[in-house]
C-alpha cells in the first residue's frame, strides 16, 4: 500500500504546501465518527414549548450522554434565532420553534464529531411535518420534538496557529463534472499533508442544480481527510419550494443548517445564507429588482440575509469576545468588482451588516461570481452606492475563486480536467488560509499548478488588440456564433511573444495577472539592459467604473477563452453525448468549429491585472522580463517571460521554398 509520506513526496511539485503549512502534526477531528443524540419524547406532548439538553464531553466516543460523562459550561447553543450558552452542568434550555435547527457552535479547544464523509456533526433539524413535496426529497418528518438533544465533544489539542482550505465554486452539473472534482481539488488535498488543517470551506454552489449528486461529492470530498462544511448557494436549492422557508431543505438533509458557526483558536467562522428563494414582491420593493416579481411563474433568487439571521447573529455576537476573528462565510459576495452594478449578485442588506460587525476584526468570505477578487479596507467601486447603499469596505473582503473555474469550460488540460480560466483570468482553485491568534495570511493555488505559480505574464499589443476587437465585433454581430467560422483564430496572432517595431510604436504592455492580487500587491519588473520597472494595476479601486479598453486586457486568458477547440469534438460512435461538449443543465457547445466562450465568461475586465507600458526603443534581439510580486502579506512570488524584438516577424511556417527542385 502507498504510504501517506510517499505520496506527499511523489506530489510535492503539484500539491507543494509545504510552503503554505508548518508545525507538528496534530490528532485530528476525522478521527471522532458520531452524532447529535436525539432522544425520543416519551411526555406525549407533541409541541413543548422549549427545547433541552446537554453539551457533554464524550469520553468514550461513543456519541452517548453515559452517566459518568461530564458536562462542557459555556457553550453557545442556538435554535437559530435565541442564542445561550450551556450551564455548569452542560445543560441548555431554548425556546422550541417548528421549523428550526438545533445546534451548537464547536468551541475552541475541542471537536464535534463527524460522519463517515467527514461531515461536522453539530446540528439536529426539527421539522415535525417534513418537507413539502419536493424533487430532491427534502426533510423527512422529524415529529415529536426529542426529550432531549445531546451535543458530544472530545478536547482538541488545536491552538491559536491553524489552517483551512477555502473554495468557491465546485459546481458539478453531471457526474462527469464530479469527476472533474476528483481529478482535481479531491486529489490535490488527498495528496497534501493536512495536519495542521482544521477545515475545509465550500462557499456555495456545492451542487449545480442537481441535488442526487450530493452522496458522490460528499464521498469524493472526503478523502481531504479533514472536516467539509458547506455554505448554501443558489444552485444548491430546491427550486421546487414553495417559500424561502423550504429552498434549502434537501441542503439541509445533505449537510447541515443554512447558516450556522463554529470556533477555531481565536477565530469564529460564521455561516450566512443570503440567497433568498423565491425572492418576491418584498425584495422589489427595495428598488432595481424587478426580477423577483416574477411576471412569468419563473422564480428567481435575490442576495440577502434574512432578519431572522441578522437577529440570530446579533445574539451569537453577544457571545463572542470583541478581539476574536470573525470570518463571515456566504455565497453571493456582499460586494463584487465584476457585477458592481448588480442588485442580484450582491447583497441588499450589506449596510446592516458592517453596522452589526463594526470595529471587530472581520474577514467576508464569498463564491458565486467565478472570480477571484479581494477587497482591501477602504477600497470600493462605482456601481456599489447605488446597488447596495455602501461605499468603501471597513474590512477585508475575498470572492474565493471556483475550483470549477468558468463552470468547467475550455479546453482539456494534461490531465483530461477543463483548463476552466476564470472571469478575471486566474486559473480555478482554492485558497489556503494560515491563522495566527486573530490574523490571517491567504494564499492563492492554483489547481494543477505548483505552490509557487501566482500569476500569469503576456504582452497586449496593437497585433493582439485587432484580432481581439475583430473576433468581440463577430461575437455581437452573429449571435449563437457556434456552428460559424470566427474570422480569426489563435493561429493568426502565431507568436505572440515575437514584437516588432510596429507593435511597440503602437503602444505594447507588458501584463502580469496577479491571481490573488490586491490594491496593497506590488509588482515589480526588472529587463536586464533597460533597467527595474514598476507595473501599474489597470484599476484603482477608488470609486471607478469597470476598465474593459482593449488595451487593459489580459491576453494570455483571452487567447485560450476565445480559440476553444473543444467545440469541434466529433466521432462516429453514435453516442449523442461525445459531440462538442455540454455543461450547465445539459446546454450543448458545438460540435462546430472551435470558438470563443460566451461573451459574459471572458476576462475582458479584471482587478487585478498590472501593466508596464514598453518603451518604443527597446533594441531588437532577446529579452527576459523578471517579475517580482509582494502581495498585501508581504509574501514573493517570481517568474520570468523571455521575448523578442524584431522589425518584422519572418515567416513563421515551414519553408517549403527552399526545399523545392532546382532545375537549369
Amino acid at each position: 500500500m502507498m504510504t501517506r509520506s510517499f505520496k506527499q513526496t511523489a506530489l510535492a511539485g503539484a500539491a507543494a504546501v509545504s510552503l503554505l503549512t508548518t508545525g507538528d502534526a496534530l490528532a485530528k477531528a476525522t478521527d471522532f465518527v458520531a452524532g447529535v443524540e436525539a432522544i425520543p419524547s416519551t411526555s406525549g406532548v407533541a409541541t413543548p414549548d422549549t427545547v433541552t439538553g446537554t453539551v457533554f464531553h464524550d469520553v468514550n466516543r461513543n456519541g452517548s450522554f453515559d452517566a459518568d460523562e461530564p458536562g462542557v459550561e459555556g457553550v453557545i447553543v442556538s435554535n437559530g434565532l435565541d442564542v445561550v450558552q450551556s450551564g455548569a452542568d452542560g445543560s441548555y434550555t431554548l425556546p422550541a420553534r417548528d421549523n428550526m435547527s438545533v445546534m451548537i457552535v464547536k468551541p475552541a479547544g475541542f471537536d464535534v464529531p463527524v460522519d463517515e464523509d467527514n461531515i461536522p456533526q453539530f446540528a439536529y433539524h426539527h421539522l415535525p411535518d417534513g418537507s413539502p413535496p419536493l424533487r430532491f426529497g427534502g426533510l423527512e418528518p422529524t415529529g415529536d420534538l426529542p426529550s432531549a438533544i445531546n451535543f458530544p465533544l472530545v478536547e482538541s489539542d488545536v491552538g491559536t496557529e491553524f489552517s483551512c482550505v477555502v473554495m468557491g465554486d465546485t459546481q458539478p452539473y453531471s457526474n462527469m463534472e464530479v469527476s472533474y472534482v476528483r481529478d482535481s481539488i479531491a486529489n490535490e488535498l488527498a495528496a497534501m499533508d493536512m495536519s495542521r488543517f482544521e477545515c475545509v470551506i465550500i462557499q456555495g454552489d456545492v451542487m449545480g442544480d442537481d441535488l442526487s449528486l450530493f452522496p458522490r461529492f460528499k464521498d469524493i470530498m472526503s478523502v481531504a481527510d479533514t472536516p467539509v462544511y458547506f455554505v448554501g448557494g443558489n444552485h444548491d436549492l430546491d427550486f421546487d419550494a414553495p417559500t424561502d422557508a423550504h429552498s434549502f431543505d434537501t441542503f439541509k438533509r445533505e449537510w447541515g443548517p443554512a447558516y450556522y458557526a463554529f470556533e477555531v483558536g481565536d477565530v469564529v467562522f460564521v455561516a450566512l445564507d443570503n440567497v433568498r428563494y423565491p425572492c418576491t414582491e418584498e425584495d422589489v420593493a427595495l428598488g432595481n429588482r424587478d426580477f423577483c416579481a416574477d411576471p412569468q411563474g419563473a422564480p428567481t433568487y435575490n442576495g440577502v440575509i434574512s432578519d431572522e439571521q441578522m437577529t440570530w447573529l446579533e445574539n451569537l455576537l453577544a457571545f463572542v469576545p470583541e478581539d476574536k476573528l470573525v470570518v463571515l462565510n456566504m455565497h453571493i459576495p456582499l460586494v463584487s468588482f465584476v457585477d458592481q452594478e448588480e442588485t442580484k449578485h450582491q447583497t441588499d442588506n450589506v449596510a446592516d451588516l458592517y453596522a452589526l460587525i463594526g470595529d471587530r476584526p472581520a474577514l467576508a468570505l464569498s463564491g458565486h461570481t467565478h472570480t477571484l477578487e479581494q477587497f482591501r479596507p477602504g477600497e470600493y467601486y462605482e456601481g456599489w452606492q447605488e446597488a447596495v447603499g455602501v461605499g468603501p469596505t471597513p474590512f477585508p473582503q475575498i470572492i474565493t475563486g471556483a475550483p470549477s473555474g468558468s463552470w468547467w469550460s475550455g479546453d482539456l488540460d494534461l490531465n483530461g480536467i477543463p483548463m476552466s480560466l476564470q472571469r478575471l483570468g486566474s486559473p480555478r482553485g482554492y485558497l489556503v488560509f494560515d491563522f495566527d491568534g486573530n490574523s490571517f495570511v491567504d494564499t492563492f493555488k492554483a489547481s494543477g499548478y505548483a505552490a509557487e505559480d501566482q500569476m500569469s505574464i503576456s504582452f497586449n499589443t496593437p497585433t493582439f488588440r485587432e484580432w481581439y476587437t475583430t473576433l468581440r465585433d463577430w461575437m455581437a454581430a452573429n449571435e449563437g456564433y457556434e456552428g460559424t467560422t470566427p474570422p480569426v483564430n489563435v493561429n493568426d496572432l502565431n507568436d505572440y511573444k515575437m514584437l516588432t517595431a510596429a507593435d511597440l510604436a503602437g503602444g505594447t504592455h507588458l501584463m502580469v495577472n496577479v491571481w490573488n492580487g490586491s490594491q496593497d500587491t506590488q509588482v515589480s519588473i526588472e529587463i536586464p539592459g533597460l533597467g527595474s520597472f514598476e507595473a501599474v494595476r489597470t484599476q484603482d479601486g477608488a470609486g471607478e467604473g469597470m476598465i474593459t479598453d482593449a488595451e487593459f486586457v489580459d491576453p494570455f486568458a483571452l487567447v485560450r477563452q476565445m480559440t476553444v477547440a473543444r467545440f469541434s469534438h466529433t466521432s462516429a460512435s453514435g453516442e449523442e453525448q461525445a459531440q462538442g461538449w455540454r455543461t450547465w443543465q445539459g446546454a450543448e457547445w458545438g460540435p462546430g468549429v472551435a470558438g470563443p466562450l460566451r461573451e459574459w465568461m471572458l476576462a475582458d475586465q479584471s482587478s487585478h491585472l498590472y501593466y508596464l507600458a514598453l518603451p518604443q526603443e527597446l533594441p531588437h534581439g532577446t529579452h527576459v522580463a523578471y517579475v517580482t510580486v509582494t502581495d498585501h502579506h508581504g509574501q514573493e512570488f517570481f517568474d520570468t517571460v523571455t521575448f523578442e524584438v524584431v522589425e518584422e516577424k519572418p515567416n513563421m511556417y515551414w519553408q517549403a521554398e527552399l526545399f523545392e527542385t532546382v532545375t537549369n
